[in-house]
């Protein structure tokens, strides 16, 4: 039996706003979304220290934009896509509970 390709999980967050990103842009995201499937820490990602915190919060950074995202199981999943500025990272707690 073949194995299932890797796959990237999208939270509900973080699809409305890739739905909101412009189309080259949100084009850019979604390759860089797919690379992340077989490769969830590529060297120009970075881990987020969270208080607290004990699961792999990551950030990786596409120009002003930032794919916060969460690595469970070797399993990326993304919880949010914001510009930066003004994107400052507060809400990363309550990303986090929800899951």
């Amino acid at each position: 039996m073949p194995k299932s390709k890797p796959r990237v999980i999208l939270d509900r967050r973080a699809r409305d706003n890739l739905k909101k990103i412009p189309g080259n842009t949100r084009q850019a995201i979604i390759a860089e979304l797919n690379a992340l499937a077989c490769s969830p820490r590529p060297a120009k990602s970075k881990r987020l220290v969270i208080e607290k915190e004990s699961r792999e919060v990551r950030r990786l950074r596409l120009g002003k934009w930032r794919i916060i995202y969460l690595v469970q199981d070797e399993q990326p999943v993304i919880l949010a896509i914001h510009r930066r500025p003004p994107y400052d990272y507060q809400d990363l707690e309550e990303l986090l509970k929800d899951l």
